[in-house]
C-alpha cells in the first residue's frame, strides 16, 4: 500500500504539503488538494480516518470488462470514480462479478450485508439477472451504459453515442465516402443497440442508402473483423465505422491482409479512443468517450441519488479524433 512519502515523491512535493491535502487543511490550493487527492487514489492510498468512519461504502460492480491496467477501457472509469469519492470520504469497493454470481446472490441482500450505501454497475448485458432486480430496488444505484425505466432510486452515466456516431459519419460523407459499412459491437447491450441506431439516423440525414450486406454485429474484440470485413468488401465499402476501437484495430489488420491499404483503399473509423489508438498503424480516427470523466458523472449522479435527488441520465457529449485512419474516398471496382 502506498505511504504518504510515496504519493510526495510522485508529485515532487513536500510530505506535509501531501498531509494538509489528504485532511483539507485551507493553507494549500484546492487544485493542489484535488491533485493530492487523485494521485492519493490512483496509489491505492487509504487514509486512517476513512477506514475508521462506518457506513461510508460504495462499490463498483463489474462484468465483462478490463479495468486492471491503463490501456484497459474499464481503468479510468473506476478511476474517475474512485477519485471523485475519495474527496466526499467514501471507501470504494471494486468487486468483479460474473452472471453466476447473480443468480446466486441477490442484489438488495449483498448490499445490504456488505453495508454499501450505493453501487455503480459498470459492464452488465440487458438479459443480467441484477439488471431485472434494479426494477424493484430502494438503494441509490448508477448504471454505466445501461438504463432502469421508471425507478428513481436508479440512474444511469453515459456517452452521447447519437452524436458521436453522426461526427464520424460527417467527416466521412465530408470526404466523399457513400458506401459506409458499419461492423458493430455485442447484441444484447443497449449501447450496442444506440450505436446501431444512431448509425441508421446518421446515414438516413445524410440520405446515403443503409444495406444489409454493409452492417454487422459482432462482438468487442479485434477478432470480429475477420468474419465480417471480406464480405463488407465484396460489398463495395469505401468506409467502416467501427463499434469500438479493438474491433476497429482488427479491421485494420484483416484489410491489409487483403491487400487493401488503410486509408488510401478503406477508411477506419473506430470510437472510445483507448490509449492504442494512437499508436495503431496507421493511428486510428475515433470517437473520445473521456472515460475519467464518466466515472466521475457516475459518482455524481450516485451522489445526487443518496441525497434524495432523483437523477434519470447524466450524458456526456463524446469528442470526435482525427488521426491518419481516415482519407478521401479512392473509388474502386467491385471483385
Amino acid at each position: 500500500m502506498a505511504t504518504i512519502k510515496d504519493i510526495a515523491s510522485r508529485l515532487g512535493i513536500s510530505v506535509s504539503t501531501v498531509s494538509k491535502g489528504l485532511n483539507g487543511a485551507s493553507d494549500i490550493s484546492e487544485e493542489l488538494r484535488q491533485t493530492v487527492l487523485d494521485t492519493a487514489v490512483e496509489m491505492g492510498y487509504t487514509t486512517k480516518r476513512m477506514k475508521k468512519e462506518e457506513h461510508k461504502k460504495l462499490c463498483i460492480f463489474i462484468e465483462n470488462m478490463d479495468f486492471e491496467t491503463a490501456n484497459q477501457f474499464g481503468y479510468e472509469i473506476v478511476l474517475g470514480f474512485k477519485q471523485a469519492a475519495y474527496r466526499d470520504n467514501w471507501e470504494v469497493a471494486v468487486t468483479p462479478i460474473t452472471p453466476a454470481f447473480q443468480t446466486s446472490e441477490k442484489y438488495d441482500t449483498y448490499m445490504l450485508k456488505n453495508g454499501f450505501s450505493g453501487a455503480f454497475l459498470v459492464g452488465f448485458a440487458l438479459h443480467d439477472d441484477w439488471m431485472s432486480q434494479l426494477s424493484a430496488t430502494n438503494i441509490p444505484t448508477v448504471l454505466f451504459d445501461n438504463y432502469i425505466r421508471r425507478n428513481p432510486a436508479v440512474g444511469s452515466v453515459e456517452t452521447d453515442n447519437f452524436e458521436g456516431i453522426d461526427m464520424g459519419i460527417d467527416h466521412l460523407v465530408s470526404l466523399g465516402h457513400k458506401k459506409i459499412a458499419f461492423l458493430n459491437g455485442s447484441l444484447n447491450s443497449m449501447v450496442s443497440d444506440q450505436r446501431q441506431q444512431a448509425f441508421l439516423d446518421s446515414m438516413h440525414s445524410h440520405n446515403l442508402p443503409v444495406s444489409e450486406e454493409l452492417t454487422a454485429y459482432g462482438y468487442y474484440v479485434a477478432d470480429s473483423a475477420k468474419y465480417h470485413v471480406p464480405n463488407f468488401l465484396a460489398a463495395g465499402a469505401t468506409a467502416i465505422m467501427c463499434g469500438n476501437d479493438l474491433i476497429a484495430s482488427g479491421v485494420i489488420s484483416e484489410c491489409k491482409k487483403r491487400g487493401y491499404s488503410v486509408p488510401e483503399d478503406i477508411s477506419v473509423i473506430g470510437f472510445d479512443d483507448l490509449p492504442i489508438s494512437a499508436h495503431l498503424t496507421p493511428p486510428l480516427t475515433t470517437i473520445k468517450q473521456d472515460r475519467v470523466e464518466l466515472g466521475k458523472s457516475g459518482y455524481y449522479t450516485l451522489s445526487s441519488l443518496l441525497n434524495k435527488v432523483s437523477i434519470s441520465k447524466t450524458i456526456l457529449r463524446a469528442q470526435f479524433i482525427r488521426r491518419k485512419s481516415t482519407a478521401a474516398c479512392k473509388e474502386r471496382r467491385l471483385e
